[in-house]
C-alpha cells in the first residue's frame, strides 16, 4: 500500500499531549514520523573527554496514526486517484492534490 505521508507534508497532530499542533514532516521511518516543533524532548548529554555536557532539545517521532493532513487549519482525510497512469494523493474534502 502507498504511504499517505511524505517528507515535507504539512500535518496536524490529532491525539496526545501535542494535539492541535501543526508542522511539516522532517523524516519518516516506517510508521514513525518526525514533525518539526512537535513532541520535543529534553536530553541531558553526559560530558566526555571530547565534548562538554549539555542539555539538548530534540524532536522525537510520533506514530502515523496520531497525525492527519491539514487543510485550512483542520484535519482532512486523503484518497488516492489515478490520472493517466499516475497515482496522486487527493483531499477527500476539497478534491485538491496534495504535494
Amino acid at each position: 500500500m502507498a504511504n499517505k505521508f511524505k517528507k515535507g507534508d504539512e500535518i496536524i497532530v490529532t491525539t496526545g499531549s501535542n494535539k492541535g499542533k501543526v508542522g511539516r514532516i522532517t523524516s519518516i521511518s516506517g510508521s514513525k514520523i518526525v514533525v518539526e516543533g512537535v513532541n520535543i524532548s529534553t536530553v541531558h548529554k553526559k560530558p566526555s573527554s571530547q565534548s562538554v555536557g549539555e542539555i539538548v532539545k530534540i524532536e522525537k517521532p510520533i506514530h502515523s496514526s496520531n497525525v492527519s493532513h491539514v487543510e485550512n487549519g483542520k484535519p482532512i482525510k486523503i484518497k488516492f486517484m489515478t490520472d493517466s497512469g499516475v497515482k496522486n494523493r487527493v483531499s477527500k474534502k476539497s478534491g485538491k492534490k496534495i504535494g
